[in-house]
């Protein structure tokens, strides 16, 4: 009974929770994230004022937060209804990008408020983890499943990249947001000529010989 009553309040509390980033959205435009921002949410959300500490600890930063993981789940849920699994990697990568500014796209200037939030100095920390879920979230939903050394550097490289696009769309006015499609197709053929590159560099390596060899001649010309 404990457990199924544990199960509902969860779910209570991430309705309310959402509820309140809907209602906040509209407003933050033209207040940014502050707390004053969240407390006017919380109230056009009906949401009882001593709720509002325990969802958001941390006030507007973890409105943010909140707001960030929202998009992100929502562009997984998007993603999981795209078949995938045989298109080019750079295809699927390119998909998950423009989703997840489709997403922002309604509320683009919140998007952008938020951007400039994380960049003040004592939020950069949070800024670099949301960006690392953002592009973990990205990574997962396409397909990959690498445990090895390329986990870190995909979500490195893919880290550049979505950050890039998303200061070229926030520069983007046109409807169809041509130009910043272009300019992702560009960053990513670049990753890709990159990766290509590291690929040719790995089998010239493999030619040449080893340390053990290159003693084992130089020891054998002493002699």
């Amino acid at each position: 009974m404990t457990a199924q009553k544990d199960k509902t309040s969860v779910k209570n509390d991430a309705a309310l929770k959402d509820a309140i980033i809907e209602a906040a959205l509209p407003h933050i435009a033209f207040d940014g994230f502050t707390d004053k921002l969240l407390r006017r949410a919380a109230g056009e959300a009906s949401a009882d004022a001593k709720d509002v500490p325990r969802l958001f600890p941390k006030g507007a930063l973890s409105l943010l937060e909140a707001y960030s993981d929202r998009v992100d789940a929502e562009m997984e849920r998007h993603l999981a209804k795209v078949k995938l699994a045989s298109t080019p990697v750079r295809k699927r990568i390119a998909t998950a990008v423009t989703t997840r500014l489709a997403i922002l796209k309604p509320h683009k200037e919140a998007a952008r408020r938020a951007v400039a939030h994380l960049s003040l100095p004592p939020n950069v920390p949070l800024g670099a983890k949301l960006v690392y879920r953002t592009v973990d979230a990205m990574w997962r939903a396409v397909g990959d499943v690498s445990t090895d050394f390329n986990f870190y550097t995909k979500r490195a490289i893919l880290a550049g990249v979505y950050s890039a696009t998303l200061m070229r769309w926030f520069a983007d006015d046109s409807e169809d947001e041509a130009a910043t499609n272009v300019f992702l197709g560009a960053r990513i053929a670049n990753v890709m000529q990159f990766e290509k590159f590291k690929g040719q560099i790995r089998e010239r390596a493999k030619k040449l010989p080893t340390l053990t060899e290159v003693l084992s001649r130089f020891s054998a010309r002493r002699s």
